[in-house]
């Protein structure tokens, strides 16, 4: 192997995926889709929303964000866990007076409408950014707020990752063995696509022992059309119910409090992994607005919210393949494959034991990342208010999660909100930091540097 190929494969990361030439590029683009899809179509899945239509929409948001983003942040928008019980709440009317007499999909049309009224707060909080600034609105989101809520967003999802891998540990433990053993061994091309190759090898064997059922996968159609009316915010405008509509939003619309704190931990974690600040550019307005249109649009077509994805920061962190090329590439693939009935059909017999294998490398990958950025803050944990922030963000969204209410709860007339366990970390946390004094944390715009932390230091062609 060339010098320049070492040097390309090195530690500084790849910045221009296509000097890997095209086989390559492509190569890498289907493995971040298919680092996002196992996530992705999970919660449809869940849910009972459609998984071809989650794939159109998280291709089509990921392509809106890159362009409102001037093509520059390697994210790929998937769907978005922190939803999950908003849509619970609304199914679970069915049979109830609540619920008008509507089947679970009809009511799932309804909280979709409760989403696309939590993406529009992604709006207005970007025009407060760009109005006023991301200075004085990062003030709010120092590293001591940031570092904590992303090492909580990869520890709240790694029961998820057991619970998948308790299904069949032998074919998790291949999935790991061939992501970690490529990683650290791999040499060339195997070094950067650990993910595919760790999903291929498990599938495969999964197969060969006789646990993969694949008559979902004969039934499926080569094509299909990934919309359906019936699943769209339409059709519950043309249902009409007020209530339904006003509940779905009052119900749903909070979260949003938390899963705009995720974005701008992603987006730290992402500028943190990648070494540029992309909160001064293109601007952490636009991060937003990108977010916040790409879950609006889902939501009305009958898909899940979408989300800047934490496995993204994942794949980033353990390919060093930085081009946000790779990630449209991701993005145009799963659009294609959203037309598809009998690949995504292949893809919902995969066997979640090998879904939990990869998984449970991300996310750990995820929590790293939360801890490097603290590292590179210099936060100092001698001063008590740093330590009790930290501590209370990763208490409240771990003990909560995995607690047995698994949210915290309260009613509004007749409608109750719930608040999970990252919601409520987050929240405690900004509101404690804001609150104490003694803060040691400046957010300088200009030059990107944030306690200590030089984005631009990691990136030497900038």
């Amino acid at each position: 192997m060339s010098n320049s190929t070492n040097q390309k494969l090195g530690e500084t990361g790849i910045y221009d995926a296509k000097t890997l030439g095209v086989p390559k590029t492509l190569l890498l683009g289907l493995q971040h889709m298919f680092a996002m899809f196992g996530a992705t179509v999970l919660v449809p899945m869940l849910t009972g929303l459609d998984v071809s239509t989650t794939l159109l929409f998280a291709g089509l948001g990921t392509l809106l964000f890159h362009l409102l983003t001037k093509r520059k942040v390697p994210a790929f928008l998937g769907s978005s866990f922190a939803f999950l019980g908003g849509y619970f709440a609304l199914a679970g009317l069915e049979g109830t007076d609540g619920g008008a007499g509507l089947t679970q999909p009809q009511l799932l049309t309804y909280a979709c409408f409760g989403v696309a009224c939590a993406g529009l707060l992604y709006l207005v909080l970007a025009l407060l950014i760009k109005v006023f600034g991301s200075s004085k609105v990062m003030k709010f989101f120092p590293p001591v707020v940031t570092g904590p809520i992303i090492i909580a967003i990869g520890l709240t999802l790694s029961q998820s990752a057991i619970d998948n891998c308790s299904t069949h540990w032998g074919i998790a433990l291949v999935a790991i063995v061939l992501v970690i053993v490529c990683n650290i061994w791999g040499k060339g091309m195997l070094k950067i696509v650990p993910i595919i190759v760790g999903v291929i090898g498990s599938y495969l064997v999964a197969v060969i022992c006789g646990v993969v059922d694949f008559t979902p996968v004969k039934e499926a159609a080569w094509v299909g059309f990934p919309i359906h009316f019936e699943r769209t915010v339409f059709w519950a405008f043309k249902d009409g119910n007020t209530s339904l509509l006003l509940t779905a939003a009052i119900t749903i619309v909070p979260i949003a409090l938390a899963t705009m704190v995720e974005h701008i931990g992603d987006i730290s974690a992402i500028s943190s992994t990648v070494g540029r600040n992309y909160i001064k550019d293109p601007g952490l307005h636009r991060t937003l607005l990108g977010d916040g249109l790409a879950t609006i649009l889902a939501s009305l077509f009958g898909a899940p919210a979408n989300t800047t994805y934490g496995e993204n920061t994942g794949v980033l962190s353990l390919t060093k393949v930085y081009d946000p090329l790779v990630i449209r590439l991701a993005a145009l693939f799963a659009i294609i494959f959203s037309f598809c009935p009998k690949f995504a059909a292949i893809i919902a017999c995969m066997p979640t034991a090998t879904v939990g294998g990869v998984s449970l490398v991300l996310y750990g990958m995820i929590s790293a990342v939360g801890v490097r950025n603290v590292v590179e803050a210099k936060l100092d944990f001698s001063k008590s208010r740093n330590v009790i922030v930290a501590a209370l963000i990763l208490v409240l969204s771990i003990g909560i999660n995995y607690s047995a209410a698994g949210a915290i709860s309260f009613a509004v007339g007749n409608v109750t909100i719930s608040f999970s366990g990252l919601a409520v970390g987050a929240l405690v946390g900004i509101i404690l930091n804001a609150a104490l004094p003694g803060k040691d944390y400046v957010f300088d715009q200009e030059s990107g540097t944030e306690t200590g932390v030089d984005f631009s230091v990691r990136n030497k062609e900038k």
